[in-house]
């Protein structure tokens, strides 16, 4: 009796014990989806269990990441959508800690919310469970915390972390890159999960449009646009890595929030830089559209915006056939999109 007198209490303060009960047995089944053979335990321990196959590692380093899906989280909060934003979550983690030539091996979640809505966390669960199986990693714990007075019911954040490995002796830190060598960049889905701010801005208050009208004629809602998930290249990028050698790709880039404009240099040592030409792939529809609704500077899109390239691979001129065959057997988009010189920073070519 003093138990469920303590318990009413709790809720009674804003916290569901029961219904954060409920979003637990909701969301084993997509969390069982990811497991690999590594793992040990399962879900509700206090602590995720994996074990590192050290057959597979000579000198294994572990790699980790963290990140958000950042304000695109109010696009599916106005939207009512919950189901793609955790893709998002797993895709900036993963893509990070990729850079450096690692595999993913498990990932984390942290959901922090108003008020516990058991059907929504199982939605948001989901997309990470989906963006986990794409990147291969397993989804080993997470954490839900109702804060009731901190987030209004209905919103919620979102958080990850990643760990992935690789042997030392493979990883890619971009000392061996000179000028001449090759950018290759693969194509984004869309706007990923950046510059939602200055997207949220010019649509939504600026131009006085709503989630719900169309985006241009392509049959798609502006929100259903907005919301299109952050692409995952652990697959084909570690495919890639198999098939021509490790030695091949001399680093990685992935182009998150800074544009490639920040994003290049860290993947380049001092006194190199970039020239990309921008004519070299196609942009897609989204961001020529926030351009003309923002009377946005090019400059300033390049350096908010992936701009169609989500992420990019730097390879010496010789071994680039050798990489675009083997992209082309995988049946991959690819770009040639520009070049490392001597100097810094990133310069554009129209």
């Amino acid at each position: 009796m003093e138990r469920e007198k303590e318990k009413s209490l709790y809720k009674e303060a804003g916290v569901d014990i029961d219904a954060g009960e409920r979003a637990v047995v909701l969301m084993k089944k997509h969390v069982a989806s990811t497991l690999r053979p590594e793992v040990l335990g399962g879900l509700g321990g206090f602590s995720g269990l994996f074990e590192l196959d050290l057959s597979r590692y000579q000198q294994p380093v572990l790699v980790s990441g963290t990140d958000g899906v950042g304000t695109k989280l109010k696009i599916a909060q106005m939207m009512g959508k919950h189901d793609t934003v955790g893709i998002d979550l797993v895709a900036m983690c993963v893509n990070d800690i990729l850079v450096t030539g690692a595999e993913p091996l498990f990932f984390l979640d942290y959901l922090a919310c108003g008020k516990v809505d058991p059907k929504q966390i199982e939605e948001i669960v989901s997309g990470v469970a989906a963006g986990c199986r794409d990147a291969g990693c397993a989804l080993i714990g997470g954490e839900t915390a109702e804060m009731p007075d901190f987030y209004p019911v209905g919103e919620y954040d979102l958080a990850g972390f990643a760990v992935g490995a690789v042997n030392r002796d493979e990883i890619w830190n971009g000392k061996r890159i000179s000028a001449g060598d090759l950018i290759i960049g693969l194509p984004s889905s869309g706007l990923h999960s950046n510059g939602f701010s200055l997207v949220r801005h010019i649509l939504f208050k600026k131009c006085g449009l709503s989630a719900s009208d169309q985006f241009l004629d392509t049959g798609r809602t502006i929100g259903e646009e907005l919301l299109t998930p952050t692409r995952i290249y652990v697959k084909t990028v570690l495919a890639l890595r198999e098939r021509v050698g490790n030695q091949v790709i001399k680093a990685a880039a992935h182009i998150t929030g800074g544009g490639m404009t920040e994003n290049l240099p860290r993947a380049l040592p001092q006194g190199l830089g970039a020239v990309i030409n921008c004519g070299e792939w196609p942009i897609p529809p989204v961001f020529p559209f926030l351009q003309e609704m923002g009377s946005i500077a090019t400059e300033e899109m390049y350096r908010v915006f992936n701009m169609g390239i989500g992420f990019v691979l730097i390879v010496e001129e010789n071994a680039a056939e050798k990489v675009m065959g083997t992209l082309q057997e995988m049946a991959e988009e690819f770009f040639i999109i520009g070049k490392v010189i001597k100097g810094a920073g990133v310069s554009y070519l129209e």
